[in-house]
């Protein structure tokens, strides 16, 4: 599915559950926050999103995926690039509240790109 408007790559590092619930939404949402969760966070860069994936991921979860995916860029551009360490270490923070409206503008599906066990 393509969008008439300009949309923007996002990457996202995810466990197996995480990734489970998105298999249950069919690849077209995320799926809320838990309470200790108060921010969601796409990457924008795929070497960052395979660095947490297979680092942090298959540490903590026995597994990691990168996934990526499209945003209207319009939609996305209200949430500001944060730097969470070093230049290409970038972030966007979508607060769990407007979770719902963010998974609204993803054009087409979530696609894994990588696996890491």
């Amino acid at each position: 599915m393509t969008s008439p408007r300009p949309t923007t790559t996002l990457w996202r590092p995810t466990g197996p559950k995480e990734l489970a619930l998105v298999r249950e939404l069919n690849w077209r949402a995320w799926p809320p926050r838990l309470p200790e969760q108060p921010i969601f966070y796409p990457v924008l860069n795929e070497d960052y999103a395979v660095r947490i994936a297979r680092d942090w991921n298959v540490k903590y979860d026995g597994a990691g995926f990168v996934t990526r995916f499209e945003v209207e860029s319009d939609f996305v551009s209200r949430y500001p690039v944060q730097r969470a360490g070093g230049e290409t270490i970038l972030e966007l923070w979508v607060p769990a509240e407007e979770l719902d409206e963010f998974n609204a503008y993803i054009v087409g599906a979530i696609q894994v790109v990588h696996e890491f066990r």
